[in-house]
């Protein structure tokens, strides 16, 4: 698909589903001051954990602040509920990191890196090549969507070879399990809740053969103001913190807000790699962190999501992030 006509085909989607966010999910918009926060996430343990830390330890009421937080189905939405000014705050996957790569949010804080994608096939499906003209679902623009491309990089194919359906990652779940689609470019826990259902499920490519770091972030609108950002930057670093010292009480708090068992939540958790926020700081200092996302942006020109591949700087407040962690 051209790139043009992708990021058209995307952007349509996201519309529909911000409207949707806009009138059904949401009674107020963003914050019109500056002490209430309307924070979007993904339900997972990526997504959920600095939030259900950050409620648990009064971490929001210590920077002067009020939080809201949205459940979301992907990033890509979440991102256009910034630009419409619905969310103040988000959360997204390394999948997602092309919207702030073409300017239409800014990258705040680093969070992991995820190797919870994957392209998975009906029994007997074992490769891509399996998969040629078979029918894949993927919910466009987010990391199931760049696993499976990459993986039919790797194989010599292209989305020719294939039925690609696009589809929220609920639908992904529900397709599968009822057999209208062959395979799907998703990830866990959505994995965990189709193998229950279809056991002999193949995992056909993964995130973890690639090699590569694989960051998922926190985003803010465009709009807004630095001092705001400054005290949720805050509030995640002190969270990313306490996540990291205190590992099982997170996968417990976070298994709480995403109203899931704590068995569920650690599955979940074991594809995820945390980093304290020293750390993370001071891959931002070095320049690690902005060639993890230098590297993702090559991956979305060759893709065509991107026309180019802009300076990591651009987009992420590396220099913000490295000020509130020296105090």
């Amino acid at each position: 698909m051209p790139g043009r006509t992708l990021r058209r085909t995307v952007t349509a989607l996201f519309s529909v589903a911000a409207l949707t966010f806009a009138t059904n999910a949401c009674s107020t918009g963003a914050s019109g001051d500056d002490n209430t926060v309307n924070f979007g996430y993904i339900g997972d343990y990526n997504g959920a954990s600095l939030l259900a830390i950050a409620r648990h330890q009064g971490l929001w009421k210590k920077q002067g602040l009020t939080a809201k937080t949205k459940v979301f189905n992907n990033g890509p939405v979440q991102i256009q509920a910034l630009g419409s000014g619905d969310l103040d705050y988000g959360y997204i996957g390394p999948g997602a990191m092309w919207l702030p790569a073409s300017g239409k949010a800014k990258i705040v804080s680093l969070n992991t890196l995820t190797y919870a994608d994957r392209v998975i096939g009906r029994p007997g499906i074992k490769t891509m090549k399996d998969l040629k003209g078979k029918r894949v679902g993927v919910p466009e623009g987010t990391s199931g969507d760049m696993i499976l491309n990459m993986a039919l990089a790797k194989a010599g194919m292209t989305t020719k070879d294939i039925q690609k359906i696009a589809m929220d990652p609920s639908t992904v779940v529900s397709s599968f399990t009822s057999g209208k689609i062959d395979g799907a470019g998703i990830f866990y826990p959505a994995i965990d809740t189709i193998k229950k259902k279809v056991p002999k499920t193949e995992e056909v490519a993964s995130t973890k053969d690639t090699k590569d770091s694989f960051p998922t972030a926190f985003v803010a609108g465009n709009k807004v103001p630095e001092e705001k950002n400054k005290k949720v930057v805050k509030v995640l670093q002190q969270a990313n913190d306490w996540r990291q010292k205190h590992p099982e009480e997170s996968i417990a708090l976070s298994a709480k807000m995403l109203h899931v068992t704590k068995a569920q939540a650690k599955a979940d958790a074991s594809h995820v790699e945390t980093l304290s926020t020293d750390d993370l700081a001071a891959r931002t200092k070095s320049g690690e962190a902005g060639r993890w996302l230098k590297k993702l942006g090559d991956f979305f020109v060759r893709n065509k999501q991107l026309d180019n591949n802009p300076d990591p700087a651009d987009y992420y407040m590396g220099d913000l992030y490295q000020k509130v962690h020296a105090g």
